[in-house]
């Protein structure tokens, strides 16, 4: 047996040894800590991210949840990386920042204006514009026209109303014959449900005195029967079937216009309320060009009782979300459930009360509307009706509420557009059931001097009734319906919080217990608008993390006195972190 004095010295040798090499490791680790943690402490002291541009000095409103306020931002990669106070913001500042001094002036999320007719409103610009002109200078402009194309060359035009003429009454085609008999001419209401021809343009549409009025229009006629030259919703088809096509470079040009229309008035994003795969295709050319850069949700146009090519083409392909770096989706289908107050098209659950044994015009059946839905909901289409009469609402909640019954989907965000004329159980269904009501401030100013005429003195109070719709818990979708209403949104905030028309009429505003606050109006055009196209993570705030889509506007919008909201300008429009318009 070996000593044991010396194999107890051995073990105690390597056992100081052990533990002395375990306390270098542990040094070693703690050294290595020490370097790291010195290094991630100067990295931290450094860490922010430079910036590509930086706005300080600003009054700027972020649309939080908390509609809280700050002074600068930082952008990079499209995206705000900082929204905050300038002193924090100039950490964010490198050599090649772009630093930009705001000089106190008001910042606010890019507008969204969640209604308009994209395509339209750049040819509206290509063809007369009659927006609320007096009937002389309207029927001066078509003999202007006349004279300058050759017989048979379609003179077209859009914007007359005729409820701001001096006898209120509904054109006729005798007033075009006298200055365009060789010309057919068409020239669409201000709401686009009506058009007033002449005779040439009934003759190549073959209406005449026996001609029925086809389901969901009316071709107004005199005592003699005879067609006046006023055609109603789907009584139109005849005439404006015939008329030709616009190329795809005049559709690509009225584009174009349509885009500078809304950059000069700080929309960023909009949502086109109906739109045919050609025009959705030569939007897509566009924006692989990189010509296009606003941010279009483009809605499905199917006016018909069945499903239509575009709405067939997107059932088989489904929707498209995102495309061109968040610039165009397509996920949405546009229904058309009635016509329009002003023609007298707008479908009510009792008659109009200037115009009794009338009730409207009802473009689909029950089970039409109810099919497009059910259909739309199984392919995971989003659904936005038009929907102005009570009785069009009714017929669209009643098709929402079935197929929702019957194929449940707890975030559908389905929409009533418009929603103008309602009743308290609707204003309390659609809260109910999530539907959100699309709605457009200039309409009840522009409607309210022949609304009440059509509607009395009951119905009257549940129709543009903003404060009740929203009291009830829904968010309103603020737009303009261009070109049917300009398209500047501060019209639309102005209308909102004032109930006055530009002129400030009538004084304190009409039915002003239906008033939005500044807040609640901003929103609508913001926020809200966002949400309608499932798009509030990504824009309608100044967030960290959001789009870098603002603008730069002359007056502090929460500030000035209310009368002079309708009266702010555009300084700059600035769109994922590009200024695409300076005034």
């Amino acid at each position: 047996m070996k000593n044991p004095l010396i194999l107890l010295t051995t073990l105690g040798v390597l056992l100081i040894l052990i533990i002395g090499c375990e306390a270098s490791n542990d040094q070693d680790d703690a050294d290595a800590n020490q370097e790291k943690t010195g290094d991630n402490q100067e990295k931290a002291e450094g860490s922010e991210e430079k910036a590509e541009t930086v706005y300080l000095n600003g009054n700027i409103y972020t649309v939080d949840n908390d509609f809280s306020k700050a002074t600068a931002m930082a952008i990079k990669d499209r995206k705000l990386i900082y929204v905050g106070n300038d002193e924090d913001a100039d950490k964010y500042v490198g050599p090649d920042t772009k630093v930009v001094d705001l000089k106190e002036k008001t910042v606010i999320p890019g507008l969204n204006d969640g209604h308009i007719h994209y395509t339209s409103l750049g040819t509206n610009l290509l063809e007369i514009d009659a927006f609320n002109k007096p009937k002389e200078e309207i029927l001066k402009l078509v003999q202007e026209e006349a004279s300058s194309l050759e017989p048979g060359e379609w003179i077209l035009g859009r914007g007359w109303n005729h409820e701001l003429w001096p006898d209120e009454k509904f054109p006729t085609k005798e007033e075009l014959d006298q200055i365009a008999p060789d010309n057919p001419v068409v020239l669409t209401r201000v709401d686009g449900h009506s058009i007033w021809v002449n005779s040439k343009a009934l003759e190549i549409g073959g209406i005449t005195k026996e001609t029925p009025n086809p389901q969901g229009g009316e071709i107004i006629r005199d005592g003699e029967g005879e067609a006046t030259g006023v055609l109603v919703d789907a009584a139109r088809s005849s005439v404006t079937s015939e008329i030709p096509s616009y190329s795809r470079e005049r559709i690509a040009e009225a584009q174009m216009k349509a885009q500078q229309q809304l950059f000069s008035n700080g929309i960023t994003s909009s949502s086109d309320a109906g739109a045919d795969l050609q025009e959705i295709d030569i939007m897509k050319e566009l924006y692989k060009k990189d010509d296009l850069k606003v941010r279009l949700n483009v809605m499905i146009s199917n006016s018909m009782g069945e499903v239509g090519e575009g709405l067939a083409y997107y059932f088989e392909n489904g929707p498209e979300v995102g495309l061109f770096d968040n610039r165009l989706t397509v996920r949405s289908v546009k229904l058309m459930a009635d016509g329009a107050l002003g023609s007298r098209s707008a479908a009510l659950m009792e008659d109009y009360s200037d115009r009794q044994g009338h009730e409207g015009n009802y473009l689909y059946s029950d089970e039409e509307i109810y099919n497009l839905v059910k259909k739309s909901r199984e392919n995971g289409i989003q659904v936005a009706a038009h929907a102005i009469g009570d009785g069009a609402v009714q017929q669209v909640i009643d098709a929402y509420e079935k197929v929702l019954s019957e194929n449940p989907l707890d975030d559908h965000r389905w929409r009533i557009e418009h929603f103008q004329i309602s009743n308290p159980s609707q204003i309390e269904k659609i809260a109910e059931l999530g539907i959100i009501p699309s709605m457009q401030p200039t309409h009840a100013t522009s409607d309210k001097n022949m609304a009440e005429d059509r509607l009395g003195s009951e119905r009257i109070k549940y129709s543009y009734a903003w404060r009740k719709i929203m009291d009830a818990g829904s968010h309103i979708i603020g737009g303009s319906d261009a070109p049917v209403e300009l398209i500047n949104p501060f019209h639309g905030i102005y209308a909102a919080v004032t109930r006055m028309d530009r002129d400030g009429n009538p004084p304190g505003g009409w039915y002003p217990e239906e008033k939005m606050t500044r807040e609640e109006a901003l929103r609508s055009f913001t926020t809200w608008a966002a949400e309608g196209s499932f798009e509030e993570d990504i824009k309608g705030s100044l967030e960290p993390g959001k789009l870098a889509d603002f603008i730069v506007i002359d007056k502090d919008i929460m500030e000035i006195p209310e009368e002079q909201l309708k009266d702010i300008k555009v300084l700059s429009t600035v769109l994922g972190g590009e200024a695409v318009y300076e005034k």
